[in-house]
């Protein structure tokens, strides 16, 4: 099975608790990489559980994404950023980053900020949401025919997201979506968290 999943933490958590369940996640070996987002946190509290879950990220390999905050993933050490549309202009940032640093985007269905992250060659496009999702209010709502018309301009890998789930997520997949990025069906599922992992079949 190839590494589809993309994982990204709850908006909220309990950094002892959410250090053995992303553990428990990483074992599986099918989490490409894992995104500590996490909002309306004071800036230390956010850089204290990134040092600490960063560490687990390392232990198996996954390259660990901050959200947002650029400056605060160089100072911890993360293996890359995944920049939103009021993080601070592309350009500057792939300029201002370190060699092998990871850069992704998050486009929702706007073929502007596509066209400006294809610019300058980003390592992932995300698009989303594609489904209702319990996470967050989503700035955009794409279709199928926007994952088809990135994998036809671009050889970026395409990331897909919003209330995805073992149910809904083969359409993306054959739509062209290298990746598919999942937070509530993996932490909430009442099976537990390998369960829900398991249950996607790529």
């Amino acid at each position: 099975m190839s590494k589809k999943i993309y994982l990204i933490s709850p908006p909220e958590i309990n950094l002892e608790d959410f250090a053995l369940k992303l553990s428990l996640a990483l074992e599986t070996n099918k989490i490409s990489l894992f995104q500590l987002r996490l909002k309306n946190l004071p800036i230390y509290e956010i850089e204290h559980k990134a040092n600490i879950l960063s560490k687990i990220c390392q232990k198996y390999n996954v390259p660990f994404i901050l959200n947002d905050n650029f400056d605060l993933a160089l100072k911890v050490g993360a293996d890359g950023v995944h920049l939103g549309g009021a993080d601070g202009q592309i350009s500057n940032i792939k300029n201002s980053a370190p060699k092998n640093f990871i850069i992704g985007t998050g486009c929702y269905d706007s073929k502007d900020r596509i066209t400006e992250s294809i610019k300058n060659n980003v390592d992932y496009i995300s698009l989303g949401a594609f489904f209702n999702s319990k996470t967050k209010k989503s700035a955009g709502k794409p279709d199928l025919d926007l994952v088809k018309y990135c994998k036809d301009i671009t050889n970026i890998p395409i990331i897909c997201i919003g209330g995805i789930d073992n149910k809904n997520y083969q359409p993306l997949i054959d739509s062209g979506a290298d990746k598919l990025a999942v937070i509530s069906y993996i932490w909430g599922h009442s099976k537990g968290i390998k369960y829900a992992i398991e249950s996607f079949l790529f």
